[in-house]
């Protein structure tokens, strides 16, 4: 399998290709993201026959911004087509269907990490541990085509956990060799923060709390931004090229602009240009 040419289809919900899993399988109480509650294998009302939501161009309009930011990596077309071969869960026998909403949570959280693993391929600084983020890449891939008894007895936590250690390693190699102060930020409450044209080129933001920060023009070149909390951060006119392990779910929950500067892997939301 190759690292920097690898295919990153399989990593992005194809909703066509799945029944709807995301809005039966997960829960989600009423807040600013979600205007009701809902418990987790119930149907969101507004999914409609056809696996289609009913209020698809309407989401935030209508108090459903949680729903605009998720990103399945993949996880519901793969339960939905390979997993279960293409059976609908509503047809399908009721614990046929109830193994499925166990499922899909654990495969969601493993084509996550095929992403950041992805990621860390094409870091170049990541060279000197290659052979073992290759390893990783495989064996994760490997786990994700499970039977679904297989995936329902995975120990994701423990998984989750061997594979980080390789992502810090990366984000370590690649930060080292970076300009900038190389801050620490891992973990900070940075909400509404002040930090426009901060210098944040290599600093850890990891499980960072930004939420509403001004990084108006901010550099953060070869920061890492796993786990980040991006929700109405405005990243206007902001560097993030070369940034670490950013998702497309952390963009669309957060503001910017055509200045906005991205890396190639992730694409500039279409929101930002219709209003933000």
């Amino acid at each position: 399998m190759g690292d920097e040419t690898m295919d990153r289809g399989d990593l992005r919900g194809d909703c066509g290709n799945c029944f709807g899993l995301c809005c039966v399988a997960l829960p989600f109480a009423r807040s600013a993201d979600f205007a009701l509650d809902k418990d987790a294998g119930k149907p969101c009302p507004n999914l409609a026959e056809d696996h289609r939501c009913g209020i698809h161009t309407r989401l935030r309009q209508k108090g459903f911004n949680g729903c605009t930011v998720y990103d399945c990596f993949g996880a519901g077309q793969k339960v939905s087509q390979l997993t279960f071969a293409g059976q609908d869960w509503r047809t399908a026998p009721r614990d046929h269907a109830r193994r499925m909403m166990e499922v899909f949570p654990v495969v969601r959280h493993l084509q996550e990490l095929l992403w950041y693993l992805t990621e860390a391929l094409a870091v170049p600084a990541a060279r000197p541990i290659r052979p073992e983020l290759r390893q990783a890449l495989e064996r994760t891939g490997e786990l994700t085509r499970g039977t679904p008894e297989e995936l329902a007895a995975l120990d994701v936590p423990a998984h989750r956990e061997d594979v980080n250690a390789l992502l810090l390693q990366t984000s370590e190699l690649a930060r080292a060799g970076g300009p900038g102060r190389r801050k620490e930020h891992r973990g900070a409450d940075l909400m509404g923060a002040r930090l426009k044209g901060a210098d944040l080129r290599g600093a850890n933001l990891r499980g960072a709390l930004l939420i509403a920060a001004d990084l108006t023009g901010a550099d953060l070149r070869g920061a890492d931004l796993i786990g980040a909390d991006l929700r109405d951060t405005d990243l206007t006119d902001a560097d993030l090229s070369g940034a670490l392990f950013l998702t497309q779910r952390q963009l669309t929950a957060a503001r910017g602009s055509a200045g906005t500067r991205l890396p190639g892997s992730v694409a500039r939301p279409a929101h930002w240009t219709a209003g933000d």
